[in-house]
């Protein structure tokens, strides 16, 4: 995996020494944080007898009821595996009760490759570009067609039919609960969901935050992927819903000045594909279709749950539950967000 990693940030600091001991696979010769990870936060532990891993544990601080379920993202991952080798490969994982470092965690292996942030950071041409968005369409499409009352593990994620109306209820109620002295009024926006929810259009497989910060590159070919990262909202769930949360992080070249600066990934690059090319292809290969109206409840849906997922991060920021100035910007974020989704709806 390229190397992003920098010092680790003094509040998100932990006993190694503790680490190194309870892991028992020698000595740990340096802990580097990378500097994603608004959500739980990410180390890489520099072996000194290799190979390097990566370790994931939640932030300080009070969180949502059910986030952050270090456990949870272990045993999803962990029983992906033999069906979707994109997966890393688990090491280990500790609950709060026993862990080195008072909070869950897990250890995985660290990929080799490369990472699409905000920029390639290597050199792509138009048509690798273009390539790596065909790849990436494959492999979510793959990751939908998993048959997962087949895996042992997985079932039990699969709640059943109503899968978008618990959706919008549990995002709904998350931003009820995450409210500052800024946060607008999301009524007109959330009842429209509400009102204008479909119904399940099947059960698969979901990541939930699908994006190009969370894919991995082979080091020899950056048009294929290797590696999917960040299990955290993974489940069981409708796939579409899958496709509207990759949407909301889709931005393209001709958006609107803050969407252009919001964006966490490549997707203006020369080569890529606009949010229309993705959802086609999405469709014809799982042999869909939907109408207009459909595809904006899920472009809307994707928008609203980002918007609330930034504004859980500002609350711990606005209440000084952390520290980190990279989160000041998410409070204007959710503003826009909001506008955003309200002008896709009433123009």
């Amino acid at each position: 995996m390229t190397d992003e990693s920098r010092p680790v940030r003094d509040e998100d600091a932990f006993d190694v020494p503790a680490v190194e001991a309870w892991l028992s696979r020698g000595p740990i010769a340096e802990v580097r944080q990378f500097p994603g990870g608004a959500s739980n936060l990410t180390y890489l532990l520099v072996m000194a007898d290799g190979p390097d891993l990566i370790l994931r544990r939640p932030p300080a601080g009070t969180k949502a009821r059910g986030a952050h379920d270090m456990g949870r993202e272990f045993r999803i991952q962990d029983a992906l595996k033999p069906v979707f080798p994109q997966v890393p490969t688990m090491v280990a994982y500790a609950s709060a009760e026993e862990s080195p470092v008072g909070s869950e965690l897990y250890v995985m292996e660290r990929l080799d490759g490369s990472i699409p942030r905000r920029d390639f950071g290597f050199a792509m041409t138009p048509e690798q570009t273009s390539a790596l968005c065909d790849a990436a369409v494959d492999t979510l499409v793959a990751l939908h067609a998993i048959d997962v009352s087949a895996v042992a593990g997985l079932a039990a994620l699969d709640k059943g039919q109503g899968y978008v109306a618990r959706q919008i209820g549990g995002w709904t109620t998350r931003l009820a609960n995450a409210r500052t002295d800024d946060t607008g009024d999301w009524s007109d926006i959330t009842g429209w969901l509400d009102q204008n929810q479909p119904a399940d259009a099947g059960s698969a497989m979901i990541h939930n935050d699908f994006r190009f910060d969370n894919l991995v590159l082979a080091p020899d070919d950056p048009t294929r992927v290797i590696g999917v990262l960040d299990w955290e909202l993974a489940t069981v769930g409708d796939p579409l819903m899958d496709l509207g949360c990759a949407l909301a992080y889709w931005v393209q070249a001709d958006d609107d000045e803050f969407f252009l600066a919001f964006r966490r990934q490549p997707t203006t690059e020369p080569g890529m594909w606009t949010r229309q090319q993705l959802v086609d292809a999405y469709l014809d290969r799982r042999g869909l279709t939907l109408s207009a109206d459909e595809l904006r409840f899920y472009e809307v849906y994707g928008l609203f749950r980002l918007a609330v997922i930034a504004q859980q991060i500002w609350y711990r920021y606005a209440t000084g539950q952390t520290t980190n100035r990279a989160y000041a910007v998410f409070g204007p974020a959710v503003g826009y967000l909001e506008a955003r989704c309200r002008r896709i709806l009433f123009g």
